[in-house]
């Protein structure tokens, strides 16, 4: 009886051209793949292409074209701001007015706005001047520091025709310590406070705005004397107000007559 055998028999090597031939079986499958992905979805796959080069395009273009109309803007204003130094209020506002256009950038609108308004007070023309920073107060576009701003300069020319109450009421939020426009809006409303006779309300933001070292000395040398004026104390280094006003201490002005 033979014998089973125990071993199992090993398929025969791929030969080179077995080799060869599954290759391009196999390069043959994936094109096939590949041909009917984009009969299937090849429509769909170039549009979605050319909408991305379309909207690249696009953006580069308003790009291009927003920058340079920023540039023009620049220049109008650099141009405006120039005259404006040289005290030619008029050609100022003059090179400034194309900034108004719809077109152009909030801000933009606000500085030609101002720069028309200055001209104007310039020119004695208070009632013009109001118009104007009551148009970049109102406008909801315009940045924020500029629209307080507005408001500021609106209330100072006006100051002497407005009732305390309303001087108050519409500076208030910015005359807080903090406020980037505390030492101007709050000079103002200290004075309201002081024609409605609260006297103590305006001597407190008098010492505040004296004791506040962001502000300009000038403003703070005057706050300070207002406060005095009120009763309230608004030195907080007396040796250092002394020194900075010129003045000698008692020990110092005594060196000084031995000395002599």
């Amino acid at each position: 009886m033979a014998r089973t055998p125990t071993t199992t028999p090993q398929a025969p090597s791929p030969t080179r051209e077995d080799e060869v031939l599954i290759r391009e079986i196999d390069e043959a499958v994936r094109e096939d793949a590949v041909l009917a992905f984009l009969r299937n979805h090849g429509i769909k796959v170039l549009g979605v292409i050319t909408l991305g080069i379309a909207g690249l395009g696009g953006y580069l273009v308003w790009d291009h074209y927003a920058e340079a109309d920023l540039e023009k803007q620049s220049e109008a204003l650099i141009s405006s701001l120039d005259y404006a130094e040289q005290r030619d209020f008029a050609t100022a506002s003059d090179k400034a007015a194309p900034l108004l256009a719809a077109g152009n950038s909030p801000g933009a609108r606000a500085s030609a706005r101002f720069m028309q308004a200055g001209a104007a007070l310039e020119a004695g023309d208070t009632a013009k001047a109001t118009g104007l920073y009551k148009q970049i107060a109102d406008d909801a576009d315009a940045p924020p520091a500029l629209r307080d701003l507005a408001r500021i300069r609106d209330v100072s020319i006006n100051f002497d025709r407005m009732k305390p109450a309303d001087v108050i009421a519409q500076l208030a939020a910015l005359a807080k310590p903090g406020s980037p426009w505390f030492g101007s809006a709050g000079e103002l409303v200290a004075m309201a406070h002081l024609e409605s006779g609260n006297r103590a309300e305006a001597g407190k933001i008098f010492a505040a705005i004296a004791k506040d070292e962001d502000q300009p000395e000038t403003l703070r040398s005057r706050a300070r004397q207002m406060a005095g004026l009120m009763g309230v104390d608004a030195v907080v280094d007396v040796e250092k107000l002394l020194k900075d006003e010129g003045v000698t201490s008692e020990g110092d002005g005594g060196s000084n007559a031995a000395a002599e």
